[in-house]
């Protein structure tokens, strides 16, 4: 076995870069992204805006110069954060080195689109990376339950912290930022809880975490960018507890996706499954409860719906490499990830 790796601690005055390795921000969103790199300013840390970062289209750059900006941006920083997802980041998995980034012990951080490159930082070189956040969420407040990711960033190895499931969830239709509440109290409206799949009230799960998002790590399946079985025996013999979220896709698409998983092994040394919520919508034929019962129903494995991940916010920051222990009781889950090699 092979120890996880975890990047220094984020400390306040280091530098947070921002590349964009996958999209940039368009001009009438430009204001959204000042403010969210204030808002980080202002919690003490240096935010370096790369030059990508303001550039809308699907993609600001071509791949080679997005993999060289993410290259530089490792080089002297305390944390990479996108400013957000995208749809490409998959054209940058090849040409970028991923031990010399590895070495470089910084905390690569973001959600969607990133997962595509956190996943396989992790795989290839067991450096654990964070799930949760991208630079143009900062401005939100998330529910008390939860840690923000410049929080567990900062935790030393070793450390242990606790989030529990958030009590309500965000359910409306997105309107001009402006507008949006940043406040806990009035951004998540709708009540929620996370469910078992085969129903019973009560089950608990230990792993190392591995995941992201579906649409885009599954495209990683059968690669060296995604050998979760692989991983899985290299730094997890506790076994892995995956968590997946769907973006936007049909019941179809995602029973499909999941079903390649399966066959590339990501669920053979699992000891657990999580699901994050989703608005992606039902068909006649098939609901996204139905997608996931038919290609994970019959695994003899925990399988825990509704997570708090993903693109129906609050989202839990999420360490891929952590040992946790997932804890539901009753829709209430507790789960607590462990830096420790």
């Amino acid at each position: 076995m092979v120890d996880v790796l975890y990047p220094k601690p984020l400390r306040a005055g280091d530098r947070i870069e921002v590349p964009a390795p996958s999209m940039g921000v368009p001009g009438p969103l430009l204001g959204r992204l000042a403010d969210a790199a204030a808002s980080l300013q202002r919690s003490g840390f240096d935010v370096a805006l790369h030059d990508h970062t303001r550039i809308g289209g699907l993609t600001p750059a071509p791949a080679t110069e997005r993999a060289q900006a993410l290259h530089a941006a490792f080089s002297d920083a305390g944390a990479v954060l996108p400013p957000w997802g995208g749809e490409l980041a998959i054209e940058l998995v090849e040409q970028i080195d991923w031990e010399a980034i590895a070495r470089s012990r910084t905390w690569f951080v973001g959600w969607s689109d990133i997962s595509t490159l956190l996943m396989p930082l992790t795989v290839v070189t067991g450096l654990a990376t964070l799930h949760g956040a991208n630079l143009m969420d900062e401005p939100w407040e998330l529910p008390t339950q939860f840690s923000r990711w410049t929080e567990v960033a900062g935790r030393d190895e070793g450390a242990s912290f606790e989030q529990q499931s958030a009590p309500f969830r965000r359910s409306r239709p997105w309107v001009d930022w402006k507008d949006e509440p940043l406040d806990r109290a009035s951004a998540y409206e709708a009540p929620t809880h996370w469910r078992p799949l085969d129903g019973r009230p009560r089950l608990t799960m230990r792993g190392r975490l591995i995941g992201g998002c579906l649409e885009t790590v599954s495209l990683l399946a059968g690669t060296r960018y995604g050998d979760v079985p692989g991983f899985a025996r290299r730094h997890a013999p506790e076994g892995v507890i995956v968590y997946l979220e769907v973006s936007g896709s049909d019941p179809v698409t995602v029973l499909r996706m999941l079903w390649s998983l399966r066959l590339a092994g990501w669920f053979d040394h699992a000891s657990g499954i999580l699901i994050g919520r989703t608005s992606a919508p039902d068909t006649p034929e098939l609901t996204q409860e139905q997608a996931v019962q038919r290609a994970l129903g019959d695994l003899g494995l925990p399988v825990v719906l509704d997570f708090d991940t993903g693109h129906q916010p609050p989202q839990m920051p999420l360490v891929n490499g952590a040992l946790a222990e997932v804890t539901l009781n009753d829709g209430q889950c507790v789960i607590v990830q462990s830096l420790v090699p």
